[in-house]
């Protein structure tokens, strides 16, 4: 006879937590067999320990600073120092580490911006003597990068021989063997 789930749930709950039933007493009071219970029982366990704990599955998410917030209170904290600056990060909610990050981030963005007018002043000359230099960099980088491999797979061999030499497996034949060998033929 199928049960609904929320007869089942009803029972589960009834097993579990405070003043719980086993499942041969609640089988006797419902008339529903103890194996069924117990499996019943098995299962809720088992979806239970795949779901997280409700803190878990959504957690506080911090604040989406946008850059001119962020501007905003980096314009403020400018010059602050000790309780004031820890005054404007709890208000603000923040951490010094997130300030600093932050402070950073603006100081990269300048000195890009700067790269970018001082690059935008080149004249063409400049510029395709610029790309041609890029452009044998990446020559460069790539010749050297074959030759690492190159250098790589000849340092493998040589020990690979080195180890083949201990072993007695060296190919090239002993100078005495040769000379024994053409006295023999010799005679």
């Amino acid at each position: 006879m199928p049960y609904t789930d929320a007869f089942k749930s009803q029972m589960v709950k009834r097993m579990v937590g405070p003043g719980a039933v086993s499942a041969a007493a609640l089988a006797r009071q419902v008339g529903v067999s103890q194996p069924t219970l117990s499996q019943w029982l098995r299962e809720a366990n088992r979806v239970a320990a795949m779901t997280p704990p409700p803190e878990e599955k959504k957690p506080a998410s911090p604040k989406k600073w946008t850059p001119e917030e962020k501007l905003r209170v980096l314009a403020e904290a400018h010059g602050l120092e000790g309780e004031a600056l820890g005054a404007l990060l709890r208000r603000e909610g923040l951490h010094e580490e997130q300030l600093a990050e932050w402070r950073a981030a603006a100081a990269g963005a300048l000195s890009q911006g700067a790269q970018t007018a001082s690059s935008a002043a080149l004249t063409a000359s400049q510029r395709r003597r610029l790309a041609s230099s890029e452009k044998r960099v990446k020559e460069l980088e790539r010749e050297l990068r074959r030759k690492e491999k190159a250098l790589a797979e000849t340092a493998a061999l040589l020990v690979l021989e080195k180890k083949l030499q201990a072993l007695g497996w060296d190919e090239r034949p002993l100078e005495d063997e040769d000379d024994a060998a053409d006295e023999k033929s010799e005679k």
